[in-house]
């Protein structure tokens, strides 16, 4: 059976990539034109050049697909203009999924994030059902992937899409090439250029229990159900804490009040516009640490067996690929 894979050159999506081979599927990857194909390296996978602005590409790449999973997006906490970021995650996702219908694929899963989902505001773990609306979405990868997700959950309404949606946390672990936002966080902090923080929390995941969960989701997920695919809840001191010790370095001891870092971010924003570049620390980003972004995989685990490992693996394992990229020294 072939199945359609997106976003497979990149972090969470290489990581399902070579589940999907060693459980016997056969894959085939679209991947941009351009773009830094380095997790491909050596795997029997079949290439197909597309872009999910790109309808036709979509239509052609899913051609003899059985299964698809989409994992690619645009995933930054800062872009310059966000209409691009709108197109290829809302837009594109819409497409796709249009395309897998005319195409007959019989089994999708879409990969969604728990930045979709709702906060509980007294730091409980939230789930699939904690109540959240549009108007709670900070900035627009949030808001983006918010109404991307509205979109497949309207097809399977409307059209029996016959998708199932997983939620990642927040992933780490090795081949984050570019890396990701978080994989920046980790990258800072084993290089001991973090000497502060801010008070919030993450769920912090290994990668490799993220592609399990989509292949799980794959084969036992039910269709228009949604699944928090995540690990272990962690403050950010503790997750810093913990990254020092992996590298023998001294944890950060000081913690910086938000409305400290807010003026920063907006400094360091001005500043990437005029000069080009991404800033650390964005505006959104203090935005969405006022709460400590905890969640529950109980659902995951309870209806296919979804068991992610202890988060220092995670930490261990990214820090030795970036090391090994040279990231750091």
């Amino acid at each position: 059976m072939t199945v359609l894979l997106t976003g497979a050159s990149g972090f969470v999506g290489a990581a399902v990539l070579r589940r999907l081979l060693e459980a016997g599927h056969k894959v085939r990857a679209l991947v941009r034109a351009g773009s830094d194909r380095r997790n491909l390296d050596g795997l029997d996978v079949e290439i197909v050049v597309g872009d999910l602005t790109d309808p036709p590409s979509l239509r052609a790449a899913l051609d003899g697909c059985e299964g698809l999973f989409h994992v690619a997006a645009d995933y930054r906490l800062w872009v310059p203009d966000p209409a691009r970021m709108f197109a290829a995650n809302v837009a594109g996702t819409r497409d796709l999924m249009l395309a897998a219908l005319d195409a007959g694929v019989r089994r999708i899963v879409y990969t969604s994030s728990v930045a979709t989902l709702g906060l509980n505001g007294n730091g409980a773990a939230a789930d699939e059902e904690t109540p959240v609306t549009f108007e709670n979405m900070v900035g627009p990868y949030k808001r983006s992937k918010f109404l991307a997700e509205v979109e497949v959950q309207r097809l399977i309404a409307a059209k029996r899409l016959p998708a199932v949606i997983v939620n990642p946390s927040t992933p780490v672990g090795p081949r984050d090439i570019r890396p990701t936002p978080t994989g920046r966080m980790v990258v800072e902090a084993a290089a001991g250029r973090m000497p502060a923080y801010v008070d919030t929390g993450l769920n912090i995941v290994h990668v490799h229990d993220v592609a399990d969960g989509h292949l799980m989701a794959y084969d036992k997920g039910a269709v228009g159900e949604r699944y928090i695919l995540g690990g272990e809840n962690m403050p950010l001191g503790e997750i810093l804490a913990e990254i020092a010790r992996i590298t023998g370095r001294k944890p950060p001891k000081i913690r910086i009040p938000h409305c400290v870092v807010m003026p920063i971010a907006a400094a360091s924003e001005i500043w990437c516009r005029i000069v080009g570049g991404e800033p650390f620390v964005t505006m959104d980003g203090v935005r969405l640490a006022r709460k400590r972004m905890y969640f529950s995989s109980d659902k995951a685990g309870r209806s296919f067996g979804y068991s992610p490992r202890p988060a220092k693996d995670a930490l261990v394992d990214a820090v030795a690929s970036f090391r090994e990229s040279g990231h750091f020294v």
